[in-house]
């Protein structure tokens, strides 16, 4: 809430309160019918202390941001954000419906206009508001297992059936710190006996301070052959404010060297060759390079200064954008790995069928992409920024099994 003045807060309450006055209106055509005066008291004062509470609360977050503690300040911002949205939309969408419903009623006899009103009233509020209530306190830590097979005709023999495993935007700070919960993570990764783990970016929100203590959950990842990790645009600190230069780079270096700590390789615009017998593979890691106004620190030519005749190539580049904008075509880069869109936390999976309204935003947003004999896979992410849940779009651990043909 620091990026926001005073007035746009304003206006987000007055908003709110709009809504919330409208709803009350629409609210009462259902009570109505209720029997019991003191059941209507309830209902009318329970409506009223939340709306008024949420928007002083809103307020005086804003007002005390700058003297709360920044550990606490993340939960308390994402604890309120979850609130309003839960309150927000179904109300929107109870206004629209019962509104329609109510229009209706002139055409409709009254004695039907008197059951599809309070229902669609009933559903239209409830149901969203269930399913926030949901994507918040269950879905954002249901981790899903993705499985993708791969088969590449240039695929050194000696890697035929290599397992991978990619992990994406973990965004450590809004764990606040519950160990146990990404520890079921690690389990699953763990049991899926990879030779090589992936992190493609995002391992903080901002600080380095959320990193205290999860080195002895993260040091638990096991890969038979290697880990590594790439930058995402969140690792640099570029969306804080700092006191001076040194403070920021004294974060980033912070940041940097955690991945030292759970035995991580972090590529920064580097390549490392992988050797089993007479056969090699590289694996190439950008710094995070985005469209504007995400920044472009990534340098995928000095990245494969030393791999030019590796006949397999893959790249962790944090951003999906960078695959068309520069490997697309002009490399002979296998396989890319991505994350970074979160798939927006919002949207829905069913066998080949995906949409999410980020799909507006990336050409490329979720699951695996293909030109000619390029590829793409982008991670839905494991952890998640802004919005405190997910619903339809599962954190995500991605398996893969790379074949040669034959």
């Amino acid at each position: 809430m620091r990026s926001y003045s005073i007035f746009t807060i304003l206006l987000l309450c007055v908003a709110i309160l709009i809504v919330d006055i409208v709803s009350f209106y629409w609210l009462q055509t259902l009570t109505q019918h209720l029997s019991s005066s003191l059941l209507k008291i309830i209902i009318n004062s329970l409506f009223w202390v939340f709306t008024i509470g949420l928007i002083v609360s809103i307020i005086i977050l804003k007002i005390t941001l700058d003297d709360i503690n920044p550990r606490r300040k993340h939960l308390l911002i994402s604890s309120l954000y979850g609130l309003t949205i839960s309150s927000f939309i179904p109300k929107i969408l109870f206004i629209i419906a019962i509104s329609i419903s109510f229009i209706t009623n002139s055409i409709l006899s009254e004695k039907v206009s008197l059951i599809i009103v309070p229902i669609a009233g009933l559903l239209s509020g409830f149901l969203p508001f269930f399913a926030i209530v949901y994507a918040i306190f269950k879905a954002v830590y249901n981790f899903k297992v993705h499985h993708i097979k791969l088969n590449f005709n240039h695929l050194p023999y000696s890697f035929n059936g290599l397992k991978i495993v990619q992990i994406s935007d973990l965004h450590i700070g809004s764990f606040n710190y519950r160990y146990n919960i990404l520890e079921k993570a690690v389990s699953l990764i763990n049991e899926l006996n990879a030779d090589f783990i992936f992190f493609t970016g995002d391992l903080v929100n901002n600080y380095s301070w959320e990193l205290r203590g999860w080195e002895a959950v993260l040091d638990k990842l096991k890969a038979k052959k290697g880990k590594y990790a790439v930058l995402g645009n969140h690792d640099y600190g570029d969306y804080s404010k700092w006191d001076s230069i040194e403070e920021k780079e004294e974060n980033f270096k912070s940041i940097k060297a955690f991945y030292k700590k759970i035995h991580f390789k972090l590529l920064l615009n580097q390549s490392d060759i992988i050797n089993i017998g007479h056969d090699k593979m590289a694996i190439i890691g950008v710094e995070n390079w985005g469209i504007p106004p995400f920044k472009q620190y990534g340098n995928l030519k000095l990245s494969m200064n030393n791999i030019k005749n590796i006949p397999f190539k893959l790249l962790l580049s944090h951003d999906p954008t960078h695959w068309k904008e520069e490997v697309l075509e002009k490399t002979d880069i296998a396989l890319t790995l991505s994350g970074h869109t979160h798939g927006m936390q919002l949207g829905f999976n069913y066998k080949e069928l995906k949409w999410s309204p980020i799909k507006y935003k990336y050409q490329q947003w979720a699951g695996l992409y293909q030109h000619n004999n390029q590829y793409l896979y982008v991670n839905r992410g494991l952890g998640w920024l802004g919005f405190p849940g997910r619903l339809g779009m599962r954190p995500e651990i991605s398996s893969f099994e790379i074949t040669c043909k034959k």
